[in-house]
């Protein structure tokens, strides 16, 4: 396959936009500047992943975040991979693209990265999620025994989200509760956001290998901290000061949404550091508390009573 220099040289890019995409992808991951030579080479020396993209129960917000990346952009992400198939975007339909993704898994087993999006069902045996005449789950495994990694986009894909909440009538769950002989890098969040899908990609271009992970196996460059670790608020939490009400005196002044349920404290992402829409804001800095999106089960946790997992006793907990 060509490299991802070729790609871009063969459409007109220049040699300096080549280098100062290298360095903003340096910035990105935290690469010392001093690497960028080795990323240049890799870069020019390195052929496109191929990938395809998977969809099972979600509402497509993932590819949605990852289209409106900023930095980089998304036609940026996708140069460095070779998206041979996704059922989302493709431009072809049924039989032809079915016919497809076969040929492609067949042309580059053992060499393609499986992207997957949404959560798995083993309700009726995957009858709740079908493509093309199979269940999901069938098709999912199909293409995973020749797949080199697995991502798993979303908290959809890395916990179950929320069709996996209470009373989960899909028997919904991750994907790694059936892939299990794979290794598998989890980008959980609800979406997750852009700049930490496109850094997973461009990592394992760079590395040949999964970023460092946690024991939920995420990203530890990206969810090594919670977001209030980094929260601009933190320090009227340690004052003591919080709001008490969305609309009081201190949530006008900027105090700490805790008290009002932010799960800041409790949830790993790089919200509060690498914000949303170019960096420009993200949910705690627009005046409402962390729902933590990008934690397990955070749809049976609401951050506005304090009865949380959801249980039968108390199911009318969203009806606030």
């Amino acid at each position: 396959m060509e490299t991802y220099y070729d790609f871009l040289t063969g459409r007109g890019v220049r040699y300096r936009e080549f280098v100062s995409f290298s360095t903003k992808i340096c910035g990105l991951l935290g690469i010392n500047p001093n690497e960028i030579n080795n990323i240049l080479e890799a870069l020019k020396q390195k052929p496109r992943i191929p990938v395809l993209w998977f969809h099972g129960l979600e509402c497509s917000c993932c590819s949605e975040s990852l289209m409106r990346s900023s930095s980089p952009v998304f036609s940026d992400i996708v140069s460095l991979i070779s998206l041979e198939y996704d059922d989302l975007i493709s431009a072809s339909c049924g039989e032809n693209l079915l016919n497809y993704k076969k040929k492609i898994i067949e042309q580059y087993k053992g060499n393609y990265i499986l992207a997957i999006e949404g959560s798995i069902t083993e309700f009726e045996n995957g009858a709740c999620c079908m493509v093309g005449g199979r269940p999901f789950n069938e098709e999912l495994l199909e293409a995973a025994e020749g797949a080199k990694a697995i991502i798993a986009w979303g908290s959809c894909a890395s916990f179950g989200c929320v069709q996996a909440a209470y009373p989960n009538p899909t028997k919904s769950s991750s994907v790694d509760t059936i892939i299990k002989n794979k290794p598998i890098v989890k980008v959980p969040g609800c979406p997750p956001i852009p700049e930490i899908m496109a850094g997973v990609i461009v990592y394992m271009l760079l590395k040949d290998e999964l970023p460092p992970l946690d024991s939920k196996l995420r990203p530890k460059m990206f969810y090594g901290m919670t977001i209030h670790d980094t929260c601009y608020r933190k320090n009227f939490y340690n004052a003591n000061k919080f709001a008490e009400r969305f609309d009081d005196e201190g949530a006008k002044a900027g105090y700490c949404l805790y008290k009002l349920g932010c799960k800041g404290p409790s949830t790993y992402n790089a919200c509060s550091s690498i914000g949303w829409y170019n960096g420009l804001s993200f949910p705690i800095r627009s005046g409402h508390g962390c729902i933590g999106c990008s934690q397990e089960g955070f749809w049976d946790k609401t951050m506005y009573k304090e009865e949380a997992p959801i249980t039968p006793q108390n199911f009318d907990i969203f009806s606030f």
